[in-house]
C-alpha cells in the first residue's frame, strides 16, 4: 500500500501577497499538488515548482468551478496518491472558507493534516483603507459576519437585534445582500447615520472605497459600480478613514504600470513601483541567452593577458561568470587584471562576486559615461576585452580604440523575443494601461516589433518612461517621444523619475 500524503490548508491573505505568510511560502514551494482559489492571488503561484500540479477551483458569483463536494474528494484521493498538497483558500481557511468542512472530510478518511492560518480580510482591508477596527475611543466590540450565508438556509441565523448594539460591525462577502443587511440594522435600531463603508478589492492596486451613512450606503456603491469581492464595515471608526487612509494616497495609486524588462531582471522595478501603489503588469519583450561555446575557453583561460575587463551590463557579469565556472575557472583566472563597469546595477553584480571594480562613471551610466571615465587613463598598446551582447552599440570600443587600445569584444549573451510576449501583450492590452516602462533599446525594438507582428497600435494617452537617453533616443527612432526620462539611468533612478512625474501632474 502507497504512504499516504498529507494536506495542509493555508490561508492565502487578503489579495496583497505580501500579507502572505512565510510558512505558507515554504509549503508553496515544497508542494506536489496546489488547489487554490480564486480570491487567491495569482502572484502567490510563482512561489510553486514547475513540476507542482495547479488545479483551479475556485467560484465567482456563485459559478462553481467545482462544488465543495467535489473538492474534499480531490484532497483526499491526491493525498492518497502520497502527495503534498496545499489547499490554498482566500483569507484564512476557518473565517466562511468552508476549511472545517474539508477537515472533516479528511478525518474521516484518515487523511493527515495541517492548517496555516490567514490574515483575514475582516481586518486587512479597513486597515488598507484606513479603518481602524476598533480604536479606544470609538469602541471595544467587533462583530464579524458573513453576508452571504448557505443557499439551503430557510431563514438567516444572524442576529440583526444582537449586531445593532455592536460598536464596529464587519460583513464579508455581503455587497450582493447591502439592502437587506442595511434594512435589518435601521430595523434594529442602529442609527440611519452611522458611518459605513464599501470596501472592493481591498488590499490590492484595484482598491476601491466608497463611504458614507447607513441610510445613503446603497445608492452610493450602486451609484459607484462596487461588486464583488467586497467588504462592509459599519460603525464609528469608518470617520478616522478621512486621517487615517494611507494606501490610496500612495504617488502612484490608481496607476496601471506596463513593465518591459526581462522577467528575471524585473523584480526590482516591479517592487519599487508596487510600493508606490502602482497596479504593474509585467511583459519581458527581451529573454537573455548565453552564448559561450568552446571558443571562448582560449579566451577565458588567457584573461591575465588583457590589461582591462570592461563590462557594460550586470547581465554581462552573471553570464561571464558562469563561463568561467563551465570550463573548471574561477577568480583566480583573472589575475592582476584591471575591471570597468558602466554603472551601479553592473557594479553590485561584480560586487556580490566578491570583486570590487577599479573603475566607474561618476554620474553618466552609458556606453559615453564610460569612455569619458577613461580619459585619464594610458591605454596605449593596452588589452581590452569588453565583455558585451551579441548586438550592441559601437561608441565605448570605437572610444577605446582611438586611445590606442587593443580592443577585442566577447559577446557572452544575446536577447531574443520570448515566446510568450504575444499573448502577454494581447492580455495586458486589455486592461487600460496608464505607462509603459522601457530600460534598454532591445526592450523599445522588440516592443514595437511585438506591436507590429499582431497589428496593434500604442493606447491613447498612454505615457513612455525611459531609463535614460540612449533607449530615449530609440522610441524617437519609432516615432514616440518620451513624456518621463529618468535623471540617474538606473531602475531606481527610472522609479524616481515616474513618482516626479505624477507629482508634476496632479
Amino acid at each position: 500500500m502507497s504512504k499516504v500524503g498529507k494536506v495542509y490548508l493555508v490561508g492565502a491573505g487578503p489579495g496583497d501577497p505580501g500579507l502572505f505568510t512565510l510558512k505558507g511560502k515554504a509549503l508553496l514551494e515544497r508542494a506536489q499538488v496546489l488547489v487554490y482559489d480564486y480570491l487567491a492571488n495569482p502572484e502567490l503561484l510563482k512561489f510553486c515548482s514547475s513540476d507542482c500540479e495547479l488545479i483551479f477551483v475556485g467560484k465567482k458569483g456563485g459559478d462553481h468551478t467545482l462544488p465543495q463536494e467535489e473538492i474534499n474528494k480531490l484532497l483526499v484521493s491526491k493525498a492518497k496518491e502520497g502527495k503534498l498538497v496545499v489547499r490554498l483558500k482566500g483569507g484564512d481557511p476557518f473565517l466562511f472558507g468552508r476549511g472545517g468542512e474539508e477537515i472533516e472530510e479528511l478525518i474521516k478518511e484518515d487523511i493527515p493534516f495541517e492548517v496555516v492560518p490567514g490574515i483575514t480580510s475582516a481586518i486587512a482591508v479597513p486597515a488598507y483603507a484606513g479603518i481602524p477596527v476598533t480604536h479606544r475611543n470609538y469602541t471595544s466590540t467587533l462583530a464579524i459576519i458573513t453576508g452571504h450565508e448557505a443557499e439551503d438556509k430557510e431563514e438567516s441565523r444572524v442576529n440583526f437585534s444582537a449586531l445593532s448594539k455592536i460598536g464596529t460591525l464587519v460583513f464579508l462577502m455581503g455587497v450582493k445582500n447591502l439592502p437587506s443587511i442595511v434594512d435589518n440594522l435601521l430595523k434594529e435600531g442602529k442609527s440611519p447615520d452611522t458611518p459605513c463603508a464599501v470596501i472592493q478589492w481591498g488590499t490590492t492596486p484595484l482598491q476601491k472605497t466608497v463611504k458614507g451613512t447607513l441610510q445613503e450606503i446603497v445608492s452610493k456603491v450602486k451609484e459607484a459600480g462596487i461588486k464583488a469581492p467586497a467588504i462592509i464595515i459599519v460603525g464609528e471608526v469608518v470617520n478616522l478613514r478621512d486621517k487615517f487612509n494611507w494606501f490610496e494616497r500612495k504617488p502612484l495609486f490608481g496607476k496601471t504600470i506596463l513593465i518591459t524588462r526581462t522577467r528575471e531582471q524585473a523584480s526590482k522595478l516591479r517592487e519599487g513601483l508596487l510600493e508606490l501603489g502602482a497596479k504593474v503588469i509585467e511583459m519581458p519583450t527581451i529573454e537573455v541567452k548565453p552564448l559561450w561555446n568552446s571558443t571562448y575557453e582560449v579566451t577565458l583561460k588567457n584573461l591575465k593577458r588583457y590589461h582591462w575587463l570592461v563590462f557594460t551590463s550586470e547581465n554581462g557579469v552573471k553570464y561571464f561568470f558562469e563561463a568561467l565556472f563551465k570550463f573548471n575557472l574561477d577568480v583566480r583566472a583573472l589575475g592582476n587584471v584591471s575591471i570597468a563597469v558602466i554603472g551601479p546595477a553592473t557594479e553590485k553584480a561584480l560586487l556580490e562576486r566578491g570583486i570590487k571594480p577599479d573603475l566607474i562613471p561618476k554620474e553618466e551610466f552609458t556606453q559615453e559615461g564610460l569612455a569619458k571615465a577613461f580619459q585619464d587613463f594610458d591605454l596605449r598598446d593596452k588589452r581590452v576585452l569588453l565583455v558585451r551582447a551579441l548586438v550592441a552599440r559601437e561608441v565605448l570600443p570605437q572610444a577605446l580604440k582611438a586611445k590606442g587600445a587593443e580592443v577585442e569584444i566577447l559577446p557572452i549573451y544575446e536577447t531574443v523575443l520570448p515566446q510568450t510576449s504575444s499573448e502577454l501583450l494581447k492580455k495586458a492590452f486589455s486592461s487600460a494601461i496608464d505607462i509603459i516602462t522601457f530600460t534598454s533599446s532591445s526592450t523599445v525594438e522588440n516592443f514595437f516589433k511585438l506591436l507590429e507582428i499582431e497589428g496593434l497600435t500604442l493606447p491613447k494617452d498612454v505615457v513612455l518612461a525611459s531609463i535614460g537617453p540612449i533607449t530615449s533616443q530609440t522610441l524617437m527612432n519609432f516615432g514616440y517621444k518620451p513624456q518621463i526620462e529618468a535623471k540617474v539611468f538606473t531602475i531606481p533612478g527610472l522609479i524616481d523619475a515616474i513618482r516626479e512625474f505624477y507629482f508634476r501632474s496632479v
